[in-house]
């Protein structure tokens, strides 16, 4: 009773010589079978249902925006990029991140078979010889045996707990389409940040040809004591910086070129991407339809449901294992001193046997209070998934809508900035103006234009990140025999 537990063993011993000539004990075991069958009958016809789950917030039934186009599966088919799509299929094919999430989904699979072992009878085999020498003789001594043993799983502990592996079976299947989702959002903002920081540094390459016209006009207009010294030195200054800006943009483009390889599983610099240095136009919004419906596509909400599911079949299992667990146990053995009649002679027994907790030390009171807060944080974190995902889709949709008024309002300004720059600089020439005010000019046309790069590129971000709030699974590449063997790397 050191376990705790209380053992309580119903044995049958069954000799095959006397069994053929002994009717009670034939009687005798048809009891105890047919006793053990209804106990194994019982237990194979006791189920444990998986109980839905309510939502545990309240979610308003629409978004405060909608589009009318239905997103595709494959939502950043939406920009019409073939190289987007080029990246995007190679990246599914071979990110190692997303192999490693096909990896934890077979660790998955592979506990769920461990838990479901138990509900089929274990049997163990076995083969002994011995041998023994005298001064007159020697003796052999041949036995073979088979032990089954089987758990009756009358309260349901065993499945229970085959329920919650296969439920995380299922929320690893889930976290396969999440990564999916995460890594094409990934790529797609990467790319579309390269293209703008080619596009900035085609403006700077403009902006610095600008500046050294203007560095030229300013030396001559000072040779003719036109200008002044100061201004030289503010023009040229002010062509440094350019310049200087330049080399930040040209480490970034290496940087997104670096990232983009690694994305697709690719070492940076053996993968080479087009010079593309045009944005896509942006279609309508997509229909983003009811919360509901969201909810119940997206991979991450889906698996913490599923996490819910399994907490609360392992409070059940953690129940279960309190109450008393009943086994059946068999076994046959033969001996013979010779290895061709030993199956003649051969003993089996059958034993039921009955285990009562009776002290533990309220290990498994502890137990069950363990899977009940561990249910309850998988329940909050369900309700914080949910708010979240609503978050994500309206946060998502007043940026994009604000945004694109910015853009338009930069886009305005740019075109004042350089039609002022434009009168500025030919009344500098003039005389009618002094050069503060036509470097004045240049700095604020010049910043206004790379701003709108930035702000056109941070449109489509928040579009991304649009697409990605919606989005639920779609169709994977086959990756089987594609991840790393372990064995290979040694």
């Amino acid at each position: 009773m050191m376990d705790g537990r209380v053992r309580i063993i119903f044995e049958g011993v069954i000799i095959k010589p006397i069994l053929q000539n002994n009717r009670r004990g034939n009687r005798s075991r048809s009891i105890k079978l047919s006793f053990f069958c209804f106990i194994f009958c019982l237990s194979a016809g006791c189920s444990v249902s998986i109980e839905k789950v309510q939502p545990p917030v309240k979610l308003n039934p629409t978004f405060s925006d909608s589009g009318w186009l239905k997103p595709a599966d494959k939502w950043w088919l939406a920009f019409n990029d073939q190289v987007l799509n080029r990246l995007c299929e190679k990246a599914l094919g071979g990110n190692f991140s997303l192999l490693a999430a096909y990896n934890r989904l077979d660790q998955a699979k592979a506990i769920a078979k461990k838990s479901g072992a138990d509900l089929i009878p274990q049997v163990n085999g076995s083969l002994l010889t011995t041998g023994s020498t005298g001064q007159s003789s020697s003796l052999n001594d041949f036995a073979v045996g088979l032990a089954a043993s089987y758990e009756l799983d009358l309260w349901g502990r065993i499945r229970t707990a085959l329920n919650a592996a296969k439920l995380d079976v299922m929320g690893a299947e889930e976290d396969i389409d999440a990564a999916a989702i995460s890594l094409t959002a990934e790529i797609a903002t990467a790319w579309y940040r390269l293209v703008e920081q080619r596009q900035q540094l085609k403006l700077l390459e403009r902006q610095i040809e600008v500046n050294r016209n203007n560095v030229a006009l300013i030396t001559v207009r000072f040779r003719g004591a036109q200008a002044s010294a100061a201004d030289v030195f503010q023009q040229q200054q002010l062509l440094e910086s350019v310049i200087g800006s330049r080399y930040t943009v040209l480490a970034t483009i290496a940087v997104l070129e670096n990232q983009l390889a690694v994305l697709t599983g690719s070492s940076p610099g053996t993968y080479f991407l087009p010079v593309v240095e045009e944005f896509p136009s942006l279609s309508s919004l997509p229909s983003t339809g009811l919360s509901v419906d969201v909810m119940q596509r997206r991979p991450d909400i889906r698996k913490a449901y599923y996490a819910v599911q399994a907490a609360d079949q392992r409070i059940a299992s953690a129940i279960a294992d309190r109450y008393p667990k009943f086994s059946l146990s068999a076994t046959v053995e033969a001996s013979s001193p010779n290895f061709q009649s030993v199956l003649n002679n051969w003993l089996a027994t059958i034993a039921g046997n009955i285990v009562l907790p009776i002290i533990d030390g309220r290990r498994r009171v502890a137990e069950v209070e363990r899977t009940q807060a561990v249910s309850a944080e998988a329940l909050n974190n369900y309700a914080t998934l949910l708010l979240n995902a609503v978050n994500e889709v309206e946060n998502a949709l007043v940026q994009e809508q604000q945004q694109r008024l910015f853009v338009d309002n930069l886009e305005l300004q740019v075109k004042l900035a350089r039609e002022a720059s434009s009168l500025i600089r030919l009344r500098y020439i003039n005389g009618a103006m002094d050069f503060l005010r036509v470097l004045s000019a240049i700095l604020s046309q010049q910043s206004l234009e790379r701003s709108l790069l930035q702000n056109r590129q941070q449109l489509i971000a928040y579009r991304i990140s649009l697409y990605r709030a919606l989005a639920g699974k779609f169709p994977l590449p086959d990756l089987a025999g594609k991840s790393i063997n372990v064995q290979e790397t040694h």
